[in-house]
């Protein structure tokens, strides 16, 4: 009884995610739709993977919520800005209770190759800005135009990688070390409005983002072999998490890494 209060409880509200049309943050949305939050998916794909994605869009409608969708580069400060303006048309003040990061743009070269181009100045700062900072730019955007609620549970995706180093994921490293960073202030800062701001730093988990990892299958052969549960974090792994920090109970919850990898990174 109580969850069901819960779901018709959030059915006023709107879960916005960035990069919601695969992986993490497919998986979040389905939850989060089950949990009974309407849908703001912002997401940057392909024509020929439209049909597909369209598929697992209309799978989430049927779960009785609204969704409205998004095809564009939500790191392009332009398109945001002109989506913070339409977002006023159909979402009432206060109504956005739920901001999830699951943007997975950024470089993955070498610091040095005499085989291939190397990780330049360049290709840091695209990827900090793309993994980093657009999360910081959403939430400050939204908060200045008044349709965050009063309780607003902003969330990014971070990686062992924040602390680890990995061959070709130096770029990804610096931003997700930057990514922390930013929540850790925002939810200091942007206390006083409400915000609760939280990264989950989820195991290994094979997600097409994680395939274009040079040496993924190393990477994935050593997760198995150290996580105790003796096998990979799944998208809906990590979805569960996203759902239990945006309840009433997880509102005391800010400004910290949750760790969700089934115990792979303790050894």
């Amino acid at each position: 009884m109580v969850i069901m209060d819960s779901q018709q409880k959030n059915t006023k509200y709107w879960a916005l995610i960035l990069g919601g049309s695969s992986g993490l943050g497919l998986a979040s949305a389905k939850k989060l739709a089950l949990d009974g939050y309407n849908l703001l998916i912002i997401h940057r794909d392909r024509r020929t993977d439209i049909s597909t994605i369209e598929a697992e869009f209309e799978a989430i409608r049927n779960l009785n919520v609204q969704l409205k969708t998004f095809n564009l580069d939500a790191t392009n400060a332009e398109k945001r800005n002109e989506l913070l303006k339409d977002l006023k048309d159909f979402v009432q003040r206060k109504s956005i209770k739920v901001v999830l990061n699951s943007i997975a743009k950024g470089n993955l070269k070498p610091m040095l190759s005499d085989k291939e181009k190397s990780l330049g100045n360049q290709d840091f700062h695209l990827t900090i800005d793309a993994m980093a900072i657009c999360i910081y730019d959403w939430t400050k955007g939204l908060l200045e135009a008044d349709l965050l609620a009063e309780d607003t549970r902003v969330l990014s995706f971070t990686s062992e990688g924040n602390t680890k180093a990995w061959k070709n994921y130096g770029a990804v490293s610096a931003a997700k070390a930057a990514l922390e960073a930013i929540h850790r202030n925002m939810a200091l800062e942007f206390a006083e409005k409400g915000i609760k701001s939280n990264c989950i730093q989820a195991g290994v988990t094979e997600t097409n983002s994680f395939k274009m990892i040079p040496g993924s299958d190393i990477l994935k052969k050593n997760a198995i072999s150290r996580n105790p549960n003796g096998r990979l974090t799944t998208p809906e792994d990590i979805a569960n998490v996203v759902s239990l920090l945006c309840r009433d109970e997880a509102k005391w919850i800010t400004g910290t890494i949750i760790k969700a990898d089934g115990g792979e990174s303790l050894q």
